[in-house]
Order: structure tokens, then C-alpha cells, then sequence
């Protein structure tokens, strides 16, 4: 069993035995950070893996949410709502990464950009179907039910969201270890050679982009029966902004990366409110500090170490090596 492996086992034994000992908030903020580790996973496979530069992440989480909240006062079960969430974004990301992604970099950015702006301009505006500024309430139907088992409380809800975020940490996992994975990777470190290899760079492009989408609608649906209140704000482009730099924090391409990231996202400004009017400055400078320090993430870390003790093992051996020859190294 390798040290990540054990490092999950433990993180989930915490998450598992910690959150009965905690306050109302303190069970609502985690599961709110698990609803981020998932839709940041999602992202994680089209930045990180794939090497994409998407900024309309949140797009797909509010139409995830939007999807659930408009059937469940339809009368529509969230059973039926959070596969449809997925479906749909899945699709709409197929039909937003066509033609998108025929431009890369940072054109792909701008054109998620402008996808996440007019996504949210339908949100505020269509009033009729999600209910504009004044919002969608679904708090009067109630949380799901699960094999007879209530998830109306916020601790039974927050196991069930920590189990779909193990469920859908587990599905990526083994995708990323699959052939197709290892095609992503390749794609994210050379293109060109990916190319040559016989892979087909605009297919598997495209497919982490809509299992990215995917993954986005459902944390957008988990959210939607977290909160029990959708509206526009919290699917705006800062949000997507705000996904984005979760990723990078925690480390791109690193499976963990999410989970570390989504901390320092959602829980870390938690930490600071102290600071009360300058935590914003504080979170704001500390992650800029971190950027300039771990440009990769920090997840990057034993990575930097291990290469730092390797270079001098190195420089160690060519130093003994022009010794045993005779020569002043």
C-alpha cells in the first residue's frame, strides 16, 4: 500500500469520525467544501490532466444546481434530477468544447469565459424558469431520502455527500489510470508527440472537458439541496475564477490537488475571519506569496524536495567520481 493511498484511508477515517462532534455550521461548512472537492475534480481533469485552461467551471455548477431546483418544484424527484444534472452538462459540454476547443490556451479561457457570463445572464434574466434575483427555494421540499433513511439533517446530508465524493474520487481514479488517463497525460505534457502516437488530440480534449462539465453538474446538484436556495450569485465568473485557482493551489495533475485546494478555498477565508474586515487582504496576499513560492501547487512539495535531495546526490557523485579519477572537482 503506497503513501497516497494511506494518506487517503486517513483523511477519510477523520472526515468520517470528526464531523458528529461538530456544530450545525461546522457540518454544513465541511460539506460545502466536499460539493468544491468534487466539482474541483472535474476541473482538475480538464487542467490539470488534459492541460486546458478553462474559466467557465461554474457555469456547469449552477447548471447543475439549476437543473435539480427546477424539477423539484416540478415535483420531480432529485433521484431523477442529480443523473439528469450530470447528462445535461456532459452534453452541453460536448457542445460547448467542439468548437471551443479548436482554439487552445488561453483563447479556450476566453471562450469559457464568455460561455460562464452569458450562462449567468440567463440565470439573473429568465425569470420564468429559474426565478432571476429573487431565486428558486426548495427548503419546502425537503432533502432526499436514501434507501428509507432521512438526509434531511445536516449530518445525515453530509454523509451523503462525503459518500458521492468517495464514489466519484473512486471513478476518477480508475479513469486516470486507464488508457484513456494515460492519454490525457499525455496530451497535457506533449501534444505533438501525443499526436504522433496515434492518439486523437481534439477527441480525448473534448472528453475530459465533458466528464470535467459532468462532474460540475453534480456538485451543482448536491449544492442545490445543501443551500435549499439557487440564485445567480453564486455561479458568476468569480466563481469560476475562484475554481480555477483551487486547482492550482492544491497542484494540477495531482489527485489530491482538489482537496487541498478546495480547503484553501472554502475553509481557509473561514479561518481567517478574525482578521474581520482585512481577511479578504490576508487570503488575498497569502495566496499570492504561495503562487510565487509553489508555482505548481502544494502538492509540489515533496516533488521540489525529492528533486532538490536527487540534484544533490548527483552533484555528490560526480564530485567523488572526479576525485577517484585524479581530477579537482
Amino acid at each position: 500500500m503506497n503513501r497516497t493511498t494511506l494518506i487517503g484511508i486517513a483523511g477519510l477515517v477523520l472526515l468520517l469520525a470528526v464531523p458528529p462532534f461538530l456544530k450545525n455550521y461546522g457540518i454544513y461548512l465541511i460539506s460545502y467544501w466536499l460539493v468544491f472537492v468534487i466539482a474541483t475534480m472535474g476541473l482538475n481533469l480538464t487542467v490539470g490532466y488534459a492541460g486546458q485552461k478553462s474559466l467557465g467551471h461554474a457555469a456547469f455548477f449552477g447548471l447543475g444546481a439549476y437543473t435539480v431546483a427546477v424539477l423539484a418544484k416540478a415535483g420531480i424527484s432529485f433521484w431523477l434530477g442529480l443523473p439528469l444534472a450530470a447528462i445535461g452538462c456532459f452534453v452541453v459540454g460536448i457542445g460547448l468544447g467542439f468548437p471551443a476547443l479548436r482554439v487552445q490556451t488561453i483563447y479556450l479561457a476566453f471562450a469559457t469565459l464568455g460561455f460562464n457570463t452569458a450562462v449567468w445572464l440567463v440565470m439573473r434574466n429568465e425569470e420564468w424558469l429559474t426565478g432571476g434575483t429573487f431565486g428558486i427555494d426548495i427548503s419546502s421540499f425537503g432533502r432526499p431520502g436514501l434507501l428509507g433513511l432521512s438526509l434531511e439533517k445536516n449530518l445525515s446530508y453530509y454523509y451523503f455527500v462525503l459518500g458521492m465524493t468517495v464514489l466519484l474520487a473512486g471513478l476518477l481514479w480508475g479513469l486516470l489510470r486507464s488508457p484513456w488517463g494515460k492519454a490525457f497525460t499525455a496530451l497535457r505534457d506533449n501534444p505533438i508527440r501525443a499526436e504522433s502516437l496515434g492518439i486523437n488530440v481534439q477527441s480525448y480534449t473534448l472528453l475530459a472537458f465533458a466528464i470535467g462539465a459532468a462532474y460540475a453538474g453534480v456538485a451543482g446538484a448536491l449544492f442545490a439541496h445543501l443551500v435549499q436556495f439557487i440564485e445567480p450569485a453564486p455561479f458568476a465568473v468569480g466563481t469560476s475564477i475562484m475554481m480555477y485557482l483551487m486547482v492550482v493551489v492544491g497542484g494540477p495533475g495531482y489527485f489530491f490537488g482538489p482537496v487541498i485546494g478546495a480547503a484553501v478555498g472554502v475553509l481557509l477565508p473561514e479561518w481567517l475571519r478574525f482578521a474581520q474586515a482585512w481577511y479578504l487582504f490576508v487570503f488575498g496576499t497569502l495566496v499570492i506569496v504561495l503562487m510565487l513560492w509553489l508555482p505548481d501547487g502544494l502538492l509540489s512539495i515533496p516533488d521540489r524536495i525529492k528533486a532538490r535531495r536527487q540534484a544533490r546526490e548527483a552533484s555528490a557523485a560526480r564530485a567523488t567520481s572526479a576525485r577517484a579519477v585524479g581530477v579537482q572537482p
